[in-house]
């Protein structure tokens, strides 16, 4: 059973936020950090500890589907243990989702070659960026994803344009639902996002269920229940 909220995988306590980051030591590989987070306890775990597993299974999974839906394909990916209800794994399943579905619509990107980006790029954006940087990792996902499948570089052109704004509709639409943070909701929101901008703007059309329901309400102490667009009651 996966732990409920964003719990200490040390001892399974909730985590506490502070705004002034403090050194830290990771209590799996015992790394030194700065971090705004630890558990009650006092606990640590850095974002590759925290994420690692998932990513790899994540890249893994994106490898085999045939799916052109990116949130049937993360609903399916969140069942896996080490996809934790709130993390920096969310960071790459986002946009690893968005590249296999594209290209299993008809897409031209080389998936393999994809995924290795989105897992480069995605697991270097930290967790709790949302809350601390204004930017959800989820959105920042979806442009990523953008960005890879155009091949968009810091001088490309129309391209580096629509990379940006790919986030910016992700992140305004998460926005607008309001907090606190969910990863879930998140990567439903930015996903869905993308399958619009990308039907509009690169003529690839993935595709969305007809309703999306959220099963992970339970782990999370945070959900906003009937204020979230995919509570399941």
């Amino acid at each position: 059973m996966k732990k409920e909220e964003g719990a200490c995988l040390v001892c399974g306590r909730p985590l506490v936020y502070f705004e002034k980051a403090q050194e830290m030591e990771c209590a799996i590989c015992h790394g030194k950090f700065r971090s705004c987070a630890s558990c009650e306890a006092g606990h640590f775990v850095c974002d590759r500890c925290h994420g690692e597993q998932g990513i790899r299974d994540v890249i893994a999974y994106c490898m085999q589907s045939s799916s052109r839906d990116p949130v049937a394909m993360m609903q399916e990916m969140m069942e896996d243990p080490y996809i934790h209800m709130h993390g920096p794994e969310h960071h790459v399943m986002v946009g690893a989702a968005l590249l296999c579905a594209y290209r299993n619509s008809g897409g031209e990107i080389e998936l393999e070659e994809a995924l290795g980006k989105m897992k480069e790029r995605g697991a270097k954006y930290p967790g709790g960026s949302c809350g601390y940087w204004g930017c959800c990792g989820a959105a920042v996902s979806a442009g990523m994803f953008l960005s890879i499948a155009t091949g968009t570089t810091p001088l490309s052109g129309e391209s580096w344009g629509l990379s940006n704004q790919m986030t910016a509709e992700a992140l305004s639409d998460i926005g607008r639902i309001g907090g606190p943070r969910c990863c879930k909701r998140n990567a439903f929101t930015a996903a869905k996002a993308a399958v619009r901008f990308a039907q509009e703007h690169l003529g690839v059309v993935m595709e969305l269920p007809a309703a999306i329901r959220c099963t992970h309400s339970p782990q999370n102490r945070q959900c906003l229940k009937t204020h979230c667009p995919y509570f399941a009651g």
